[in-house]
C-alpha cells in the first residue's frame, strides 16, 4: 500500500476526520494491554526472585551487640514485655521443621509422611511459594500442622531496609491469609541455623519483628538434608544427643527431597523408638512453659491478625485467623500470580515460537528473492513477445496542486506510449486547472463530485481507451522507462496484473529514511517471495497495471474496506488471474514526513488490510488460485503482517526485562544477534535494488524507535477492528518535494 491512499473529502469533512485520526480511547487501551503485561511479567519475575532479587548472605560477622542470653538459649525466641526471652525444647521431644516450601512435588509427599506416622510439622514457608501454591498450603493447615514465615523472597534480611523487612513479611502474611485464611506468629530468616549465628546485622531484624508480635525459631540439630548426604547421614545429624529436645531442620523445597522423603519415616520411628514425642513450635512452647499461657506482646500493624484459631489446637496457637480485609486482599494476590503464572510461560512459549517463525521467514525470504532474482534477471527469461501498445494510466487527485505537475512531467517524459486520464474528485484547490493548464499531449481531465478514490479509479477504468490500465498516485512520479517496464509480464495472458516497485523519495529526513528502508525490504524481499509463491497480497497505489478486463470482472474498485489495493488483489486472485512483481519498474513516492501522519496512514493500512482478509476469508476453502491465496497467502499475511508484529512489542519487553533482571549480557548478545539477520537481510534487499548501504546505518535506531510506533498502530489497529470500530479515509499532507527522477536507479 501507498502513502496516497485516502478518501477525497470536503475540507470540513478533512478537519473532522483530522481530529479522529488517532481515537484516544483505543490508543490508551492498547497502551493500557502492554502495561498490563509489564506488571504482569514484573509479578512473575518478583515471585521467581528475578526482580529485586538479592542473593548476598551474610557470614563471620561480629555478635557483639547481641546478648549472650540468646546466642546460649533455646532456639525459641521473644520478645514478651519488649525483653529477649528463649525457650528450648523439652527433653524427649522433637519438633520437626520444613524450610522453603511449599512445593508441589515434595510437600505434599512429606505431608503424607507426617499422616502416616501421626506426627505434626512446623513448615517455614516462602510466600512467594505459597502464592503459587496455596493448595498445598491449606492442606498443611487443615492436617494439623503449623505455619511460619520464611520471608517472600528468601533474602538475608540483614541487608535490607526496615521498609523491605517489613514488606517481606507483610507479603508473606497476605498470601497466606490468601491461601489459608490465617495469619502466623511464627519467623524464621533465611540462612539461619543456630542461635549462636545471630550476628550485630541481624540482631536489629530480630528485634524489630520480636516487637510486632513475632517469635523467632531456631535449630537445634540440622539434617544437612540439602546437601544430600545419603538417608543415614541424614539420620544421623539430625538424631540429637543424650535425650535433649531438639528443634531440628529438614527442607521441603529447593531441589531434589528423595532422601529425605527416604530418610524421614525412618528418622521418626527411631526416635519414636527412644521414647521422643513429636509436637510443633507452639506445642514445645506450652510444654516448656508448663500451664502458663504466653502472653506476649501484642502484634503490631505490619505483624499477625485477629484472634486464635477457632479451633483452639494448642499444636497451632502460633495460627490466627485473618480479618475479612485481609483474606480479599490475599485472594487477589493469589489471583494475580495465577494470571502471570499462566500466562508469562505461555508468551514465553508463543513467542519462542514466533522467533523461529520471524527467523524461517527471513531464511525463506532470502532464498526466494535470490531465486526470483536470479530468474527474472536471467538472459532467457522473457515474459513473451515485448508490449509495445499504448496503456492507460489513471491518476486520481483530490487537492493534489503541490504534486499534481510533478506527476505529470514525469509521465510525459515516458518512453512508452500513453493515455494520461487525471480524474479530478472534487478538489478544491485548483488540481485540475494545473493538470489542463500544462499543457501536455495525451492528458485527458475528467472531473467527478467527491466520491472517494475507489470511485475515482473505477471512474477512470471506465474512460480507458486502453486495454491496459497503470494506477498510480498523484503525489507520486515515474522515472521514464517506468511504464514500459510495468507492462512487459501482460506478453503472458494468464497475468492479471502487475506490482511496481515502489520508493521513498523524500529520504532525506530521519523518519523518512527509516520509510526507505521499510520500503526497499518490502518490496525487493517480501513481494519477490510472494510472486514466486503466486499470492501477492497487495499491488500498491503508488504503481500497479492491470488488464481492464480483469478488473472489471473482479467487479472494479470496492469501497468496502479502506485498503482498496489489497481488496482488489485478492479480488483478482480468486479470479482466476495471477499477480506478478516488476522489480525495474520504479516509482517514486512521497512518504509521510511526521510521526502524525505517519501513525494516521498505517493505521488505515493496517485497518484497511484487517477488513480485505475478513472480506475474502472464503478464499481459504475454494479451488485454483483462489485457494492457493486463501491457504498459502492469506496465512502468511496473517502471520507475518498482524500476529508477528502483535507479538514483537513482547518480544522487545522481554529482552528489556531479561536485561535487566536475568542476564545483561546475554539478552544483549541475542538482540544483536537478531539485529544482524535483520541487518544481512537489509543489505541484500539493498544490493538487489542497487540502493546506497549508507541509510542501513539508520537500521539499529530503526528497530529501537520506529518499529515499535509500527507495532503500536497495529495492536491500535487491531483493538478497533475488534471493538467494532469505524475508521475513515484520511488526507496526508503533501510537499510535492518529489520530483522527477533520473533515469534508472541509484548506484550501491
Amino acid at each position: 500500500m501507498t502513502a496516497s491512499r485516502r478518501r477525497h473529502a470536503t475540507p470540513r469533512a478533512i478537519d473532522r476526520v483530522r481530529r479522529r485520526a488517532v481515537p484516544k480511547p483505543r490508543v490508551v487501551m492498547a497502551l493500557l494491554l502492554l502495561l498490563g503485561l509489564v506488571c504482569v511479567m514484573l509479578l512473575d519475575g518478583y515471585l521467581r526472585a528475578e526482580v529485586g532479587n538479592d542473593q548476598r548472605v551474610r557470614s563471620d560477622a561480629s555478635s557483639d551487640t547481641v546478648p549472650q542470653s540468646v546466642l546460649d538459649g533455646g532456639p525459641l525466641l521473644s520478645f514478651a514485655g519488649g525483653t529477649a526471652r528463649t525457650q528450648s525444647v523439652p527433653d524427649k521431644t522433637i519438633v520437626l521443621t520444613f524450610d522453603d516450601g511449599p512445593d508441589p512435588e515434595w510437600s505434599g509427599k512429606v505431608l503424607d509422611i507426617l499422616d502416616d506416622n501421626d506426627v505434626p510439622g512446623t513448615f517455614f514457608l516462602v510466600g512467594s511459594m505459597i502464592a503459587r501454591y496455596p493448595d498445598v498450603v491449606r492442606r498443611m493447615v487443615d492436617d494439623g500442622s503449623e505455619v511460619g514465615v520464611h520471608t517472600f523472597t528468601h533474602v538475608d534480611l540483614s541487608y535490607q531496609s526496615e521498609a523491605r523487612v517489613e514488606r517481606e513479611i507483610a507479603q508473606t502474611q497476605l498470601a497466606l491469609a490468601g491461601a489459608a485464611g490465617i495469619t502466623t506468629t511464627l519467623f524464621r530468616a533465611p540462612y539461619s541455623s543456630t542461635n549462636d549465628a545471630v550476628d550485630d546485622y541481624s540482631w536489629p531484624v530480630y528485634q524489630r519483628l520480636g516487637a510486632m508480635g513475632y517469635t523467632s525459631v531456631f535449630i537445634d540439630t540440622d539434617s544437612e538434608d540439602w546437601q544430600r548426604p545419603g538417608v543415614s547421614k541424614i539420620i544421623e545429624w539430625a538424631t540429637p544427643k543424650d535425650g535433649e529436645g531438639a528443634s531440628v531442620l529438614f527442607h521441603d523445597a529447593g531441589g531434589d527431597r528423595s532422601e529425605t522423603l527416604a530418610a524421614l519415616p525412618k528418622y521418626i520411628k527411631k526416635m519414636k523408638a527412644k521414647g521422643y514425642t513429636f509436637t510443633t513450635v507452639s506445642g514445645a512452647r506450652q510444654q516448656a512453659a508448663g500451664t502458663e499461657q504466653d502472653e506476649g506482646a501484642g502484634p503490631g500493624t505490619q505483624g499477625p491478625q485477629g484472634a486464635p484459631d477457632a479451633r483452639g489446637d494448642s499444636a497451632q496457637a502460633s495460627h490466627r485467623t485473618a480479618d475479612t480485609a485481609t483474606r480479599w486482599e490475599g485472594r487477589a494476590l493469589l489471583a494475580a500470580v495465577a494470571v502471570a503464572e499462566w500466562t508469562v510461560p505461555g508468551l514465553a512459549a508463543v513467542l519462542a515460537v514466533v522467533g523461529f517463525a520471524v527467523l524461517g521467514r527471513f531464511g525463506l525470504m532470502l532464498l526466494l528473492a535470490r531465486r526470483h532474482h536470479r530468474q527474472r534477471n536471467g538472459r532467457r527469461f522473457s515474459w513473451g513477445a515485448e508490449v509495445t501498445r499504448p496503456v492507460t494510466v489513471i491518476v486520481p487527485a483530490y487537492n493534489e496542486k503541490e504534486c499534481i505537475a510533478n506527476t505529470l512531467d514525469s509521465l510525459a517524459a515516458s518512453t512508452h506510449p500513453i493515455e494520461i486520464l487525471v480524474v479530478d474528485d472534487g478538489s478544491t484547490d485548483g488540481t485540475a486547472e494545473i493538470a489542463e493548464s500544462l499543457g501536455l499531449p495525451h492528458v485527458r481531465v475528467v472531473r467527478q463530485e467527491n466520491a472517494g478514490k475507489s470511485a475515482a479509479l473505477n471512474h477512470g477504468v471506465r474512460q480507458a481507451r486502453h486495454d491496459i490500465v497503470v494506477m498510480m498516485d498523484g503525489d507520486t512520479v515515474f522515472e521514464p522507462g517506468t511504464v514500459h517496464q510495468l507492462v512487459q509480464p501482460f506478453a503472458d495472458p494468464a497475468i492479471g496484473a502487475v506490482a511496481g516497485n515502489a520508493k521513498v523519495g523524500n529520504r532525506s529526513t530521519m523518519i523518512g529514511a527509516w520509510q526507505h528502508i521499510e520500503y526497499v525490504m518490502g518490496f525487493n524481499l517480501d513481494r519477490r517471495m510472494y510472486d514466486l509463491l503466486r499470492c501477492m497480497p497487495t499491488i500498491p497505489g503508488a504503481i500497479g497495471a492491470f488488464r481492464r478486463t480483469a478488473v472489471l470482472e473482479a467487479g472494479g474498485m470496492s469501497e468496502d474496506t479502506l485498503a482498496e489495493d489489497t481488496d482488489i488483489t485478492i479480488a483478482l486472485h480468486r479470479a482466476g488471474w495471477r499477480v506478478v512483481y516488476a522489480e525495474h519498474a520504479r516509482a517514486w513516492t512521497e512518504a509521510p514526513a511526521s510521526m502524525a501522519q505517519l501513525w494516521r496512514q498505517r493505521y488505515r493500512w493496517s485497518y484497511g488490510t484487517m477488513q480485505a482478509l475478513w472480506k475474502h476469508r472464503g478464499s481459504v476453502t475454494d479451488k485454483g488460485p483462489s485457494g492457493r491465496f486463501g491457504r498459502v497467502g492469506m496465512p502468511l499475511v496473517v502471520l507475518f503482517q498482524i500476529v508477528t508484529p502483535v507479538f514483537a512489542p513482547l518480544i522487545d519487553v522481554f529482552t528489556l526485562y531479561a536485561m535487566a533482571f536475568v542476564d545483561f549480557r546475554a539478552s544483549l548478545l541475542a538482540w544483536l544477534a537478531v539485529l544482524g539477520v535483520q541487518l544481512f537481510c537489509a543489505a541484500y534487499a539493498f544490493r538487489l535494488d542497487r540502493e546506497k548501504y549508507r541509510y542501513l546505518l539508520m537500521l539499529p535506531l530503526q528497530q529501537l524507535a520506529y518499529r515499535q510506533l509500527m507495532y503500536l498502530v497495529l495492536i491500535h489497529s487491531g483493538v478497533t477492528a475488534a471493538t467494532g470500530g469505524r475508521l475513515r479515509w484520511q488526507k496526508l499532507q503533501r510537499t510535492g518535494e518529489v520530483g522527477t527522477p533520473r533515469p534508472g536507479p541509484e548506484a550501491g
